[in-house]
């Protein structure tokens, strides 16, 4: 043993090999690493292998060694990982035989195993064993097996044919040069086949700059073609398999079902053996055509079944292939030596025989297993559709100085890069995800994001790579290499989620992993009990084997067939003791089924994930899948979740006559004036005067300057030519571009009167000549704003302002010339399915409660308009995950809805974290349900397919434990003396029947069809909605940070009324104040959103 010192986070030695000595030794390394000492130690435990000659050096690789060690205090080895494609998984024991025998391999940290996919997820240390190496261990089990993927994230794999190379120094020239380019880690290049595999880190290198290092060599490359993905989950392999297995299986087994027609229904010669035709003593016609038939299908057409079992055996498993060859070999076996025995013994009939058990076993399983793989392709199919979605390749364009297309060509998709041009003919597939730099058409992206209508797509629109363009031609820049697409991460997300397991699933791998050992011992025990039985009384078994046997009746009594030889009526007792006993045990075998187990929860999970992707709910595993039907508290995010996320121009108050100004004339003016501003205010009215006039330009603003946090003021003129467009399309009658903003005008001495900005499209011809020439001093601000400039400010203003504000609005004073002309108010709308979506989980009967950083008026207001009654407000983004926390402590299951950075915590820390993909890409990391499309009743959908899963997976499990709970006693033959029994074929035809079942089963949640606005929008939800409006709507319980719920205690008469004493003079001292302590812009609302994901100031 040889100890050696080293001193911590150094470098053992510099040099990638270390000579140790002449010894005759080869060194194996044992690592121990003890973090409180400053020094480290490396124990090498030297194993004398064979006799070196003297001049022989050993050598320890330290590069390996130093990869295992820890460099740091807690700091190991990264792992990688790899992605397997696994065919002849059967059940679920075929899982648990993977895992538990991967698992005890040195250098593997984890193995997950998914039998519906077909694949399995290996996390390794790439410096104690490879890809190829796991690959063959699992070969050795007895599985077909082949590499899919491997390496981390950031890393990946390029394969390419190389054309031109001559002899090694070519390989190693090409080698060296690519080795040379950042970010590639590895190359190795083959001259035998021309091809080259590279690995290289996607941040920083990409494949056309490998392939043109190469071309600048000399050479030619291009891609090698890859073997579609889709293919494992397409099952095309195993359904060609066990179709053909069952063909031949039938080939054989027709003729056995006729031969067992004719001689034992028709001739009954089980009954009377004088119907039996002899070839020789001892063996009659039907049995020597039952042997004929039965050997070419017991070693030919069993086979798989004999290999798998031998692998199984070899790793000391056992599993469903074990049982069938377990049936049909002791059939045949039993069969083949009594039959021996009486031609050997010259009997004078024949003995009955199970030469009919193995073809027709082997002819129902093919066909259960062959139904069953195709109900597993289709429980597949919208992955499989999902990945066929995606282009072949795109068409690279170079854009001249005016726009036009200099050149174009073809390229593979895997070489698109971020930054490039591409063009998108009609009928096409989008490439890449993108942003459309020219050009105007729709995209069909139902199948991505679940909305049935085209999409409109123009200048500056986003496309989804894989969605087709309908019509017009596009020209895109792409913003995401393929990898990194939407598609290519909703892909990934799926195949995860249809790859993990529900924790439901763990108990039936746990019974799949004693199903089979607890079968062979029950049929063990079955055929122990028959003989027992036998011996003691044999009329129980004659009377239980009823039509079965031949001989129904002491044989004594038949005094045709040797009634004085006593020896011959032994033997024939013995024969149908042994006979009923092996029947009992071989149905056993024959009918127990784990597979309808193992398929009872991964199934309804595939299916249960597919469908939600399908309708844009990417549901991250069985786990959210199951978990999400026990919510019961659902925690809503406000800005961006409950909100659309952005300010908009909510209604108009106006205080001035529609004769002095139009407001066509006065959004222009307004408009020109925040058009210099950068505030989101200032943003969402410019934005809203665009649609509004239709227009792109504004008039001129000079003297511009801006108080952050109490408005602007500056001088407007030569506004008329804003105007033009939106007169053009009024008189066509085309008002598709209004929106439908609130307009109220306050005429001084009249009541006011509302209407909407569609009655305002026509501009008075007095206001435009007498406007069109004049410059306008503008203030646009806050009440201080204003006053710090000598603006008089009426009650009837102030009521206005101070009534929008209590509504949890942003109001704005506009004065023009030294006059208040209005109030526009700006809000963060609320989407307008969220109080549908809210009083739907309510309706099943979630807690809704509304989680927020803005201020407690306006997450009250959000909350009355939504209808949720319980509010946290002013909550600090580090204090949302301790929120979730306080709500978990009270045994509540939580859902944490939300679509911002700030939102991560929460949604980790939450049961089932749902984020909304429109949000930050962290937050969808985080999260357990994305929801594709930002609409709030997909989280409605998502609780409800988990609901629909679950019940699903629950009636498979019943059935699948109910089909062997009460099979396997039939089976042992419990029944038998009630006239109630099962042949071995029986048994087979059943078992192949539970499965598919099973499956069948799952597929039925392929009919789901997702809630929409008509199917929730019931009469119930308009009283709702028209109770949300009225005065008398219930109080909102409304906390400030991480205030606790309080109980409520009952008050006092005398304590009611001295509350409502001090709530008057509170309100009479607000409404003194209100001029003097007024909250400035970045107060209130807006302060707060600072410090949330909320609207940023």
């Amino acid at each position: 043993l040889g100890l050696f010192f080293t001193m911590p986070n150094v470098v053992l030695l510099n040099k990638s090999l270390m000579p140790l000595t002449t010894w005759d030794m080869k060194p194996a390394f044992l690592l121990t690493n003890h973090q409180q000492e400053k020094q480290r130690k490396i124990h090498l435990k030297l194993t004398i292998l064979e006799k070196l000659s003297s001049s022989t050096a050993v050598y320890i690789d330290m590069q390996k060694l130093q990869a295992r060690m820890f460099v740091g205090d807690g700091q190991q080895q990264e792992f990688e990982r790899c992605t397997l494609a696994i065919e002849g998984m059967t059940c679920a024991s075929c899982v648990a035989n993977i895992e538990r025998n991967l698992m005890n391999i040195d250098g593997i940290n984890k193995v997950l195993v998914s039998l519906i996919a077909g694949k399995a997820d290996v996390t390794y240390d790439a410096t104690v064993i490879l890809p190829s190496q796991i690959v063959n261990f699992v070969e050795d089990m007895g599985f077909a097996c082949k590499l899919m993927e491997e390496g981390t994230a950031t890393k990946r794999k390029l394969e390419l044919m190389i054309v031109g190379m001559t002899c090694t120094s070519c390989v190693h020239r090409i080698e060296t040069n690519v080795k040379n380019l950042r970010g590639v880690v590895g190359a190795e290049v083959t001259l035998t086949n021309s091809s080259g595999v590279f690995i290289y880190e996607a941040n920083h290198c990409t494949p056309r700059s490998i392939m043109k290092c190469i071309e600048d060599l000399g050479y030619s490359c291009s891609l090698l073609s890859k073997e579609n993905r889709s293919a494992a989950l397409s099952h095309n392999h195993d359904i060609s398999r066990w179709k053909k297995s069952f063909l031949i299986s039938l080939l054989f087994g027709l003729p056995v079902m006729a031969v067992m027609v004719y001689y034992h229904w028709i001739l009954h010669t089980m009954d009377k053996p004088e119907n039996q035709w002899h070839v020789i003593p001892g063996l009659s016609f039907d049995n020597l055509l039952l042997f004929l038939l039965c050997t070419p299908i017991q070693f030919l057409g069993g086979r798989y079944f004999y290999v798998k079992s031998y692998k199984a055996f070899k790793h000391c498993t056992a599993n469903m292939d074990v049982l069938i060859v377990l049936a049909t070999t002791i059939s045949y076996i039993y069969s083949v030596i009594v039959l021996i025995a009486a031609v050997l013994l010259k009997w004078s009939i024949s003995p009955m025989t199970f030469f009919d058990v193995p073809p027709m076993l082997l002819m129902f399983i093919s066909l259960g297993r062959w139904l069953e793989s195709i109900a597993k392709a289709k429980t597949s199919e919208v992955l499989s559709k999902l990945m066929t979605l995606q282009a072949k390749d795109a068409t690279i364009v170079q854009i001249g100085k005016n726009n036009e297309i200099l050149s174009e060509a073809s390229i593979d998709l895997e070489l698109v890069q971020i930054g490039d041009t591409l063009k998108v003919v009609p009928g096409a597939k989008i490439p890449v995800d993108g942003k459309v730099i020219f050009g105007s058409s729709s995209a069909d992206e139902s199948y991505i994001t679940g909305e049935p209508l085209p999409v409109t797509k123009a200048p500056g629109s986003t496309v989804i790579g894989g969605s087709v363009n309908l019509n017009g031609n596009l020209i895109i820049e792409a913003t995401h290499a393929i990898h990194d697409s939407t598609l290519a991460q909703i892909v990934k997300l799926v195949e995860e989620a249809q790859t993990s397991k529900a924790p439901i699933q763990h108990l039936a791998d746990k019974i799949a992993s004693y199903f089979v050992p607890g079968v062979i011992l029950i049929a063990t025990l079955t055929w122990i009990i028959w003989l027992i039985i036998g011996f003691v009384d044999v009329d129980i078994i004659r009377n239980s084997f009823g039509g079965h046997c031949m001989f129904l009746e002491p044989v004594h009594q038949n005094h045709s067939v040797h009634s004085s030889d006593v020896h011959a009526d032994r033997i024939q007792n013995l024969e149908l003791i042994f006979k009923f006993a092996f029947d009992c045990a071989i149905t056993v075998l024959a009918i127990a089924c784990p597979c309808s187990l193992g398929l009872a929860t991964p199934t309804a999970v595939m299916v249960g994930t597919g469908v939600g992707a399908k309708n844009g709910i990417l549901i991250k595993g069985g786990e959210p899948l199951e978990l999400a039907h026990k919510i019961t508290t659902i925690i809503f995010d406000k800005t961006g979740t409950i909100t659309q996320g952005k300010p908009k121009l909510t209604k108009i108050c106006l205080f001035v006559n529609e004769i002095d100004i139009s407001l066509h004339y006065l959004l222009a003016i307004i408009g020109t004036a925040e058009s210099n501003s950068e505030h989101p205010i200032a943003e969402a009215i410019t934005a809203h005067v665009k649609q509004f006039l239709k227009t792109e330009r504004f008039g001129v603003c000079k003297l511009f300057q801006t108080s952050p946090g109490h408005g602007v003021r500056c001088i407007v003129s030569d506004v008329q030519m804003m105007m033009q467009e939106s007169e053009k399309l009024a008189e066509k009658g085309d008002m598709s571009f209004l929106n439908d903003v609130e307009v109220v005008n306050y005429n001084f001495g009249l009541p006011p009167y509302s209407y909407n900005e569609q009655i305002l499209v026509n501009t008075d011809d007095h206001s435009k000549k007498e406007n069109s020439n004049r410059e306008w001093e503008v203030l646009i601000g806050n009440r201080k704003w204003l006053d710090k400039h000598g603006m008089q400010i009426t009650n009837e203003v102030d009521g206005v302002m101070s009534s929008e504000e209590q509504m949890g609005r942003i109001a704005v004073l506009v004065a023009l010339n030294g006059k208040v002309v209005g109030v526009f108010s700006v809000a963060d709308c609320v989407k307008a399915e969220s109080a549908l979506a809210v009083y739907s989980l309510q309706k099943m009967g979630l807690k809704t409660i509304l989680l927020t950083g803005d201020n407690c008026r306006t997450a009250a207001a959000t909350a009355k308009q939504v209808g949720i009654s319980v509010v946290f407000a002013e909550v600090l983004p580090n204090h949302k995950k301790i929120k979730v926390e306080q709500l978990q402590k009270r045994n509540e299951v939580v859902a944490m809805v939300g679509d911002g950075i700030n939102d991560s915590p929460a949604l980790a820390a939450a049961d089932v974290g749902i984020a909304i993909a429109a949000g930050a890409d962290v937050a969808i990391e985080s999260a357990s349900i994305v929801l594709i499309k930002n609409n709030l009743l997909d989280v409605v959908a998502a609780i409800d397919l988990s609901q629909k899963t679950t019940r699903r997976i629950r009636i498979n499990f019943l059935f699948a434990s109910i089909y062997n709970l009460l099979s396997i006693p039939v089976a042992a033959g419990a029944f038998r003396t009630i006239g109630f029994g099962l042949q071995p074929w029986m048994a087979a035809a059943a078992m192949a029947l539970s499965s598919v079942s099973v499956v069948t089963s799952s597929l039925m949640l392929k009919l789901y069809k997702k809630p929409t606005v008509e199917s929730l929008t019931t009469a119930d939800f308009v009283n709702h909605i028209a109770r949300l409006r009225s005065a008398h709507y219930g109080s909102i319980e409304v906390h400030r940070g991480l205030e606790e719920f309080k109980p409520r205690k009952k008050r006092s008469p005398s304590a009611s009324i001295q509350s409502k004493i001090l709530s008057i003079i509170r309100s009479v001292d607000q409404n003194n104040a209100s001029h003097t302590c007024e909250p400035t812009l970045q107060q209130g609302l807006l302060s707060s959103d600072s410090m949330d994901d909320d609207i940023q100031i």
